[in-house]
């Protein structure tokens, strides 16, 4: 059934959006969005969701709003369901209530959902509370478009100079010195001290410090753009003590993480975590066999699974044939890492062997047996390197291969990721496999591959993958000791300390 959905999507951090305001975004037919929205959230809507983007800079609209509120109605009347994604939340100066009207008026069935304003996230992002006992009573949220010299304006400004502690406007950076006039010439002190946060709770998060007297000119020598909420009042100088974003050690680094879409977020969270602004670019696609080698579990002595995703699509495998988990009982099994071991654990089976170091080579230098005369199976990716079982032939095992899974190149978002790696708005991009490496190579090109700026760090999550990305002409700087998505983070963060 057609329904609009009017979301908030909050303040920047796609952390920070509400989890109705996902749901809708994941059941969108078309999903209508303005720039304040992250582009991680888009990609949480389905693949054939068609996204449109309605700009809705200051100054600059991609579309006018009354376009907009006839686009809601078109595309609702295609028995759609639209999600109209706005920064904030849509009823704090996000025109939500307009779009509500027409839809009303159309007869369109529609939902508010709330979002987490600007006006008290962006602040709190950057150390200062916007009430606190003892320095604030009051508070006001004000639009910052109107230009009080008007003698229209519907701000009193005679009312708020004195009457609130804490003042907030959203969008009042190209308006700062109408703001400035209003409050000082109705009887605000020119001492009160001014914050201004650009964009607020993200990675590019700056913050300018000032008072009433001196901020329009700071503004003007630091280049200050929108967009940005501007704080007035004392508590303002809490975030000496109360500063806690900025302050993390990957803040203000934006790094480009290439694991597959399932696997991207335990490496995203772990990122933001530390300050990081993560940009998920899966160059790697985890598809099914598509004519699965069937294998008898119970002929061999051991099962050495390869990775993670080798134990997820064997099961799926062992399932879509009549069989279930059953069919690997009698075999001892191995894992080439912790990642894998904890998959199998997770579906009761325990592994009888993990290799120090999570390689091919070091699965054949630990091997706990001798392996000389053992039948093993390797289950693994169809383009799985060769090492493992030509070692483990070398030492008389006799072995075999079941590839139960094939990666294919993820091509979305290719040539926006060129740009944004070839203007240094990247800083850092993360390698999982050699095949992210070889992937991200096909998908923006080798010149672009080659044209990287010299501050672009590459961060491998071990010895193997650094070895693909050295030849491939992407010199690593940072290679992970423990070859894990926890071990790739703390070599990054062990170089930027």
């Amino acid at each position: 059934m057609a329904k609009v959905y009017l979301v908030g999507a909050g303040p920047g951090d796609p952390g920070l959006l509400t989890i109705k305001g996902l749901e809708c975004v994941r059941k969108a037919d078309v999903v209508v969005y303005d720039r304040l929205a992250h582009p991680s959230i888009l990609t949480e809507a389905k693949p054939d969701a068609e996204l449109i983007y309605v700009g809705k800079a200051f100054s600059a609209h991609t579309m006018k709003q009354e376009d907009i509120n006839a686009l809601l109605v078109e595309k609702a009347r295609e028995g759609k369901i639209v999600t109209r994604l706005k920064g904030g939340d849509p009823f704090v100066f996000g025109r939500g209530g307009e779009e509500a009207e027409t839809l009303h008026e159309a007869g369109i069935p529609f939902e508010i959902v709330p979002g987490i304003t600007s006006a008290i996230a962006v602040p709190a992002y950057a150390g200062i509370p916007v009430t606190h006992r003892g320095l604030c009573a009051t508070l006001g949220i004000i639009t910052g478009h109107e230009d009080p010299t008007k003698g229209e304006s519907h701000i009193k400004w005679d009312k708020i100079a004195t009457g609130i502690d804490t003042l907030v406007f959203l969008m009042g950076v190209e308006n700062l010195p109408n703001i400035v006039k209003g409050l000082t010439e109705n009887g605000r002190c020119p001492s009160t001290p001014v914050a201004l946060i650009r964009w607020g709770t993200r990675s590019e998060q700056e913050t300018l410090i000032g008072t009433l007297e001196n901020i329009v000119e700071l503004v003007k020598e630091a280049n200050f753009k929108s967009p940005a909420v501007t704080v007035i009042g004392e508590v303002v100088n809490l975030r000496e003590k109360l500063q806690w974003f900025d302050n993390k050690p990957l803040f203000g680094k934006r790094v480009l993480v290439t694991r597959t879409r399932d696997q991207a977020s335990a490496l995203s969270e772990l990122l933001r975590e530390h300050g990081a602004e993560p940009i998920e670019f899966p160059v790697i696609k985890i598809c099914p066999m598509t004519e699965p080698t069937p294998f008898e579990a119970q002929n061999y002595d051991w099962l050495l699974f390869t990775s993670a995703n080798a134990v997820h699509m064997a099961l799926k495998q062992l399932i879509s044939s009549g069989q279930d988990i059953r069919a690997l009982a009698g075999p001892k099994i191995g894992a080439i890492g912790p990642k894998t071991a904890e998959a199998l654990a997770e579906l009761g089976l325990r592994v009888d062997f993990t290799p120090t170091e999570f390689v091919a080579e070091a699965v054949v230098d630990q091997f706990p047996e001798n392996p000389s005369g053992k039948h093993i199976l390797i289950l693994c990716a169809l383009e799985a390197r060769e090492v493992l079982p030509e070692k483990l032939t070398k030492r008389g095992a006799l072995v075999d291969i079941a590839p139960v899974y094939r990666t294919e190149i993820e091509n979305s978002s290719a040539h926006s990721i060129r740009e944004m790696l070839l203007s240094g708005e990247i800083d850092i991009i993360t390698f999982t496999s050699s095949s992210t490496v070889t992937n991200l190579i096909t998908l923006i090109g080798e010149e672009a591959a080659k044209s990287l700026p010299a501050s672009v760090q590459i961060a491998c999550i071990g010895p193997i993958t650094a070895q693909t990305a050295a030849e491939n002409g992407l010199k690593p700087s940072i290679v992970a000791e423990d070859y894990t998505v926890e071990g790739l983070v703390a070599a990054i963060l062990a170089a930027e300390s």
